[in-house]
């Protein structure tokens, strides 16, 4: 018995790629203020490393500016020293528990550098998009070689397969424009 052909799981595959891309892209700094931006740190706590939001509070008082409750006061001098080893060129005050973490300017050579990111994380979603349309044409010929669908069938399910395709790939390229318009603004 062959696997059975189905364009909404295909679909669903293509927008889990396309989610992936958003949530890699939501972690690009962008000059504003975005709680989203920590979510990478891990915080040396309780004898191990933990994700910075298991240990605080991330919020964002001002466009330039996050905060950072601590809910364990011991803890306070880890989470900055995560922050500010995390590679995110951030440079947090503590005040108590609250760390308050400005966001610099942006200058214009780090922009180009994010823009090229993000069109690599683009680049990548397109590539994992094509590779489900090859997954799912390879299925439609295999069926029609074996006698499950007819030729004509397998066309028209190919088409459709290649419309879901175009329509993810136009919506990557639609998040990646307004990403790096959110990017080069100054």
């Amino acid at each position: 018995m062959t696997e059975a052909f189905s364009l909404d799981g295909l679909k669903s595959r293509m927008h889990k790629s396309i989610t992936a891309l958003k949530d890699e892209l939501s972690g690009l700094r962008t000059g504003r203020a975005s709680a989203s931006l920590l979510e990478p740190v891990m915080v040396e706590a309780y004898g191990s490393k933990m994700p910075l939001n298991q240990v605080a509070t991330v919020t964002v008082p001002e466009a330039r500016m996050l905060s950072v409750q601590v809910w364990d006061r011991g803890l306070a001098g880890a989470v900055e020293k995560a922050i500010r080893n995390s590679g995110l060129g951030l440079n947090p005050a503590a005040e108590g528990v609250v760390i308050r973490v400005p966001l610099p300017e942006l200058n214009e050579e780090r922009r180009r550098e994010l823009t090229k990111v993000a069109h690599n994380y683009a680049e990548q979603a397109r590539v994992a998009v094509r590779h489900i349309r090859r997954d799912g044409m390879d299925l439609l010929k295999k069926l029609e070689k074996d006698g499950d669908i007819s030729q004509d069938e397998e066309r028209k399910l190919g088409d459709q397969v290649q419309g879901a395709t175009d329509a993810a790939v136009a919506e990557i390229d639609g998040i990646l424009a307004i990403k790096e318009q959110e990017i080069m603004q100054v």
